[in-house]
């Protein structure tokens, strides 16, 4: 060693600085990996400490959510372009680094943040997590992705079009083949639907607010927060973004509620439904976590009906009474499996399955189960859907009405089970749902009806109404 290279100076190791938000999504993207969680159990726990300990204020609780749910949402995109950066298949890259790096990826590609921010951000994350080693490979990667916008890389990555449609959809859109092949069979074909749908998946679903009836009007839930008229429902109010519905008196005490558009939608058209003789005993067989049950229960005390809402597990049947406490009207929850009953047959006068699914209609707010689900799952849940339809109109009376719903628009769980449910019990027939929505357009050729996160702004519900005829 020379003399002069002797006299030079060491550079002093630097401890990794760590950054709250990131550390925080990180963390949340691991439960998600490691332990089969879902985003939106995992993250709100996980804020609630950050604030509690001063590290957040509200903007980095915006930017967190955003990293955790960007990421998610983007994850087969962002894998593709990951893979064209690196020496080796995408399956001998830590799971860890991977998240890591696809964090990275969302903030150059995903976010305004400025390229050395996202990179130096990224980088510093990963010596904090992984170690001076790792993050000289995160450093590297990140450096080839930002060379490229996102456009640029999809051009890149994704598979013509012309040349295997289905595949490039998948790339693009950050769908599995397999869900796009299924959600483009619902749909019935052509290009622009089922694009329109998959981006629609990858776009931050609104807070949506239910006034239940008798309890809370939207008038009182307008007045306590920023929102927007609902689109279909007139219990509906679509909350401005960074809104916090458990501020709200209404919400906190049960009198109103979180709930989907849709999922509103399906208790209504069911409560309109037309039955001739009495409408007095409604039931919903699967009630947890309960928002179905707490519109149902208040719309079936306006009519001097009540309800009972029955539940396997006894966890989510708890999540049940709570939704339902203070109902003025009579109801019961009880802990009890749909497929062997403990009602006697023909005891109703209404019921509501809304069954166990795949959970590819509410893609929005769960974009991990794409990830997560495979083909063979809807195989396990075809003998339970047929089986709780079965059950449900057993358990109506002649002239009585069932509903069966699926938050999937996959048509192995929705039309294919109604039709194979028919088929086998028979003394049922079909009737048309669609004009017990009046105002809400393309739902379908009937008589069963189909909502769309691209047309309804809502999760892709699915219900069929049937009425028992012997």
């Amino acid at each position: 060693m020379s003399e002069q290279a002797s006299r030079r100076p060491h550079k002093p190791y630097r401890r990794p600085q760590k950054d709250p938000v990131r550390m925080l999504a990180f963390e949340a993207l691991r439960a998600v990996d490691e332990r089969d969680a879902y985003a939106n159990l995992v993250l709100p726990p996980l804020l609630k400490k950050a604030r509690e300990k001063g590290d957040f204020d509200g903007r980095d609780a915006a930017l967190a959510t955003e990293l955790v749910y960007g990421t998610l949402r983007r994850q087969g995109t962002y894998d593709a372009i990951i893979s064209a950066c690196i020496d080796r298949p995408l399956r001998e890259v830590d799971p860890p680094v991977l998240d890591v790096l696809a964090l990275g990826a969302h903030q150059l590609l995903g976010t305004r943040i400025p390229t050395h921010a996202a990179v130096s951000a990224s980088v510093e994350l990963a010596r904090v997590v992984l170690g001076d080693g790792r993050a000289k490979f995160v450093n590297a990667v990140l450096r080839k992705i930002s060379q490229q916008d996102l456009d640029a890389w999809v051009a890149q990555v994704a598979p013509p079009y012309d040349a295997d449609p289905e595949d490039h959809l998948a790339v693009v859109h950050s769908h599995p083949r397999w869900v796009v092949s299924a959600l483009w069979d619902s749909l019935g074909g052509g290009r622009a639907g089922i694009e329109d749908l998959l981006e629609a998946d990858n776009e931050r679903p609104e807070v949506t607010l239910v006034a239940r009836p008798g309890r809370s009007t939207t008038e009182e839930l307008a007045a306590a927060t920023e929102t927007l008229p609902g689109r279909w429902s007139p219990y509906a109010l679509r909350m401005a973004e960074g809104g916090e519905p458990g501020a709200i008196e209404a919400v906190k005490d049960g009198r109103a509620g979180v709930q989907d558009e849709g999922s509103q939608l399906v208790a209504l058209a069911l409560a309109n439904a037309p039955i001739e003789g009495p409408d007095a005993r409604w039931l919903d067989g699967c009630a947890g976590p309960g928002g179905k049950a707490a519109l149902l229960a208040a719309l079936a005390s306006e009519r001097g009906a009540a309800l009972l809402a029955s539940e396997k597990q006894p966890h989510r049947a708890r999540l049940v009474e709570r939704a339902l406490a203070g109902n003025p009207g009579p109801y019961q929850v009880i802990a009890a499996d749909g497929t062997r009953p403990p009602w006697l047959p023909g005891s109703f006068d209404r019921v509501l399955m809304d069954v166990p699914c795949s959970g590819l209609g509410a893609l929005r707010r769960r974009p991990e189960a794409r990830w997560r689900r495979r083909p063979e799952d809807l195989d396990g849940f075809a003998p339970l859907q047929r089986g709780l339809l079965t059950e449900a109109l057993r358990a109506v009376r002649v002239g009585g009405i069932v509903g069966y719903a699926t938050c999937s628009p996959h048509l192995a769980e929705t039309r294919v089970v109604v039709d194979d449910v028919l088929k086998k019990v028979g003394g049922a027939e079909l009737i048309d749902a669609r004009p017990l929505l009046p105002g809400v357009p393309a739902l379908g050729d009937g008589p069963d009806l189909q909502l769309w996160p691209h047309l309804h702004g809502t999760d892709a519900m699915y219900l069929a109404l049937l009425r028992r005829t012997a």
